[in-house]
């Protein structure tokens, strides 16, 4: 506690301050407890061993196994790497230290009872997902296999397990990773502006790694598995181009875990940073982050658990969902192109997303502290240094594209068809860029929108709020464009790539789109190096702030927090075209998946029959009352967090002249407690509405004597949910973006700066963008995947 003297002063300034603890003991994950219980020399022989037994399932089932899974353990080496680079700078001066500490106590005591929930709900959903395997139908290929119910039951739910496993693992190396590393960038930046940007970059380039690697790696050791296990390709077992339906599971799994885990981190974050603004900036009238208020720890822990946990968590399941669609649609039409050799056309996304982790590790390490002194020149921004590494990554990344297209895609009978492909990889490559060139325009205070909105600010709140919402819906219309445009044309370069089925109709349409996903999520490490940046700098910001260091340091750490503003939007924006790219891959999965269930055609949907556009209907609803039901439990949660405020500042008027300190951890467990509840009804809805929707309409088609109505109406509900879904997400986060760095920019010291009237009315129109952009945004984004990936693996029940 803090010394009776230093509280008697009236000030602490420049005084050694201490924060609570807020956890008795230091946690450390289960597994992680187990392994350090392990004698040194056993750990290496069972991890030997480990990787004996991987590396031999990947030779037995193709060499491009054993390469992906190689390239996959490099990227990790190199994680372990950056890790201890990092880790080796400098944490500060002891202010600096416990302040950290409160947050890494708070952030990792979030997670561990979150994580508990999310558990407990996976294993209740394995359970429900194994009975309805045991009495579904199996499909014509199953059966020519020998493959019964219960084994496939038992491999989807496994897959399902593993998905979710990994997912929250990937959720878990977001958090840890930011926690150690915040306080380093704080103190990196009493010495220079660059060497605070390269640790924020390389601890966030660390996280990305391991989450892009884990995702690839599952897939590839999920497949070898199932490869070896079954024995695929031997006489009478199934054939290689049906397996990656088995990999279904895994995707859900990855699904469900990132849905809860970006609903409870994004509700918690934004809850705390809604109570704290509203208090302590517009009543109060104190800066951000200051250490009187008494929510800025559980603020400083939701970006966290938040924008590190929930992202990483996110962005494995955008991958491992666009890998698995797009194996499933490579085995398609290399099964009806009667390819001699289809696994090039089944493992190319895996190749793909190797070769990602080698050319976005070089785009990480491209960004160096060059200069001397190690400090910025006046002219350099660090948004120009961030893209200057994703220019290098996305050049690396296009020539290995086309490398990756001619080893896996060529075949005879059709020898330019890689070149088509190859096509559709740069269209891929290229909507990513303008993608993330069309977010920073309309979120990056240096361009017209952004200080249109600002200026709106000085006429009051009001005009503010409507600025920012005519910005928002005015910047879905580029996004829809360029997709629009990216969808046709890499769906007629495959069709004209030149192959064809047994008839002579060409095929290769649907795997061009496939292709152009993969392009677009062929940068994807560099992708969430960029958005990890943004929480990393906000909490240094914050830290520097509560341990009250000199304002040029505070000037430093404001300016990486508005580019980290910047770079989380644009990976909202990025999240957001591949998951509308990703949906309809799994949708065509999702088809054919009907189809070969029911052993019926299922190639189009028609809205004109009433129960269709119904189910359409239904889908659109989901989206705007999942969206309504997210940004109201954050707006529950902050009034809780509000009143605890409040209550502190009357019940403790010493907090404001430094005489009483704040009880930060009341509203860090007001905030955990609320945020794990809120998150079930909408996580629940998103969940049930598919199943109940398909199974109602079966039962309606059996007694109309429609055999298909189940599953027709549960497409047309995965078709308008998807393309509202898109447009609320690209609303919603944009819009949310605006409002922060408009208030960013007047806190620069433009249009009266901190404490003017516009600002007061920027923080307003922060306040409501902060659950669109961080909670209902991408949670939406997460919630279009998981419908796809909950109808393929519940397909059954709506026939």
């Amino acid at each position: 506690m803090m010394d009776e003297d230093i509280m008697e002063t009236g000030t602490y300034h420049d005084r050694p301050r201490t924060f609570p603890n807020m956890r008795s003991k230091p946690y450390t994950p289960l597994i992680f407890r187990i392994l350090l219980g392990i004698n040194v020399r056993v750990l290496f022989i069972l991890l030997l061993l480990g990787f004996g037994a991987i590396f031999y399932m990947g030779a037995s089932t193709s060499p491009i196994i054993v390469f992906v899974i190689t390239i996959c353990i490099l990227s990790f080496l190199v994680a372990i790497y950056l890790m201890k680079w990092v880790l080796a700078k400098d944490e500060g001066p002891p202010e600096m230290v416990q302040i950290a500490d409160a947050i890494r106590d708070g952030a990792e005591g979030f997670i561990r009872t979150q994580y508990g929930t999310i558990s407990k709900m996976a294993m209740l959903l394995a359970l429900v997902i194994l009975f309805i395997y045991l009495f579904r139908s199996t499909t014509p290929q199953q059966e020519a296999a020998g493959m019964g119910r219960t084994t496939s039951a038992y491999i989807t739910v496994a897959s399902f397990l593993l998905g979710a496993l990994c997912s929250g693992f990937a959720g878990y190396v977001g958090m840890w990773v930011s926690v150690r590393a915040n306080v380093r960038v704080s103190s990196a930046a009493r010495r220079s502006s660059r060497e605070a940007l390269q640790i924020a970059t390389r601890a966030g380039g660390l996280s990305a790694l391991i989450v892009v690697g884990m995702a690839v790696i599952g897939i590839a050791v999920l497949y070898a598995t199932f490869y070896v296990w079954l024995g695929v390709g031997t006489p009478g077992s199934m054939k290689v181009t049906d397996l990656p339906l088995l990999l279904v599971g895994y995707g859900f799994g990855a699904s469900f875990v990132a849905l809860f885990a970006q609903l409870g981190g994004g509700i918690y974050t934004k809850a705390a940073d809604v109570g704290a603004d509203l208090v302590g900036k517009v009543e109060q009238g104190i800066p951000e982050d200051d250490p009187r208020n008494p929510a800025v720890i559980a603020d400083l822990v939701g970006d966290n658990v938040g924008d590190c946990a929930a992202r990483g968590a996110d962005l494995f399941e955008s991958i491992a969902a666009e890998i698995i669609s797009a194996m499933i649609l490579g085995g398609t039409m290399a099964q009806r192109c009667k390819i001699e050799d289809p696994s090039g056309f089944i493992l190319f996304p895996l190749v793909v997303h190797s070769f990602d982790l080698v050319v976005s590790s070089v785009g990480i390490f491209s960004i160096r502290g060059t200069r001397e002194s190690g400090v910025m020149t006046p002219t350099e921004d660090p948004m120009a240094i961030l893209q200057k590494g994703y220019s290098v990554t996305i050049v690396l990344a296009v020539l290995a594209f086309g490398l990756s297209t001619r080893w896996l895609l060529y075949v005879e009978q059709a020898p330019s068809a890689w070149f088509n492909f190859a096509l559709c990889g740069l269209i891929g490559i290229i909507t990513a860029y303008i993608f993330v060139w069309i977010t920073k325009y309309y979120t990056d205070y240096k361009h017209e929108p952004v200080r249109t909105l600002a200026l709106s600010s000085s006429t009051g709140h009001g005009t503010n709020i409507i600025a920012g919402v005519s910005l928002g819906l005015e910047s879905t219309g580029l996004p829809v464009l360029v997709i629009s445009v990216a969808i046709v044309s890499a769906y007629w370069l495959g069709q004209t790539a030149g192959l064809i089925d047994e008839t002579g109709n060409p095929t290769g349409g649907l795997f061009g789109t496939a292709v152009a996903t993969m392009g677009m999520l062929s940068t994807a490490a560099y992708i969430l190096t960029m958005d990890m940046f943004g929480p990393i700098a906000d909490n240094a910001g914050g830290i520097v702030e509560m341990s009250q260091q000199p304002e040029s340091v505070r000037e430093i750490t404001d300016v990486l927090d508005a580019v980290g503003n910047t770079t989380k939007a644009t990976t909202k924006g990025f999240a957001i075209g591949s998951a509308a790219l990703a949906s309809f891959l799994l949708f065509s999965a999702y088809m054919d998946e009907v189809s070969s269930f029911s052993r019926e055609p299922f190639k189009q949907v028609d809205i004109a029959i009433p129960e269709v556009f119904v189910g359409g209907l239904l889908g659109a609803m989901l989206i705007f009352v999942f969206s309504a039901w997210a940004c109201a439990a954050v707006g529950r949660t902050a009034q809780e967090v509000v009143n605890e405020v409040r209550r502190q500042f009357i019940e403790r008027p010493g907090i404001m002249d430094y005489k009483e300190k704040p009880d930060y951890a009341r509203c860090v467990a007001i905030v955990a407690s609320a945020s794990l509840r809120e998150m079930i009804k909408p996580g629940a809805l998103a969940i049930i509405s598919p199943i109940v929707v398909g199974f109602v309409f079966r039962i309606l088609g059996y007694y109309t004597g429609q055999p298909l109505l189940g599953a027709k109406v549960v497409a047309a509900l995965l078709m308008f949910a998807t393309v509202s879904g898109i447009l609320m997400a690209l609303f919603l986060n944009t819009a949310g973006g605006a409002w922060d760095n408009a208030k960013k920019y007047i806190e620069t010291g433009a249009l009266g700066g901190k404490g003017s009237d516009a600002h007061k009315a920027a923080i307003t129109g922060d306040t409501v963008g902060d659950p669109f952009k961080d909670t209902a945004g991408p949670s939406l984004h997460v919630l279009i995947k998981m419908l796809s990936t909950i109808t393929l693996v519940m397909a059954p029940i709506f026939l």
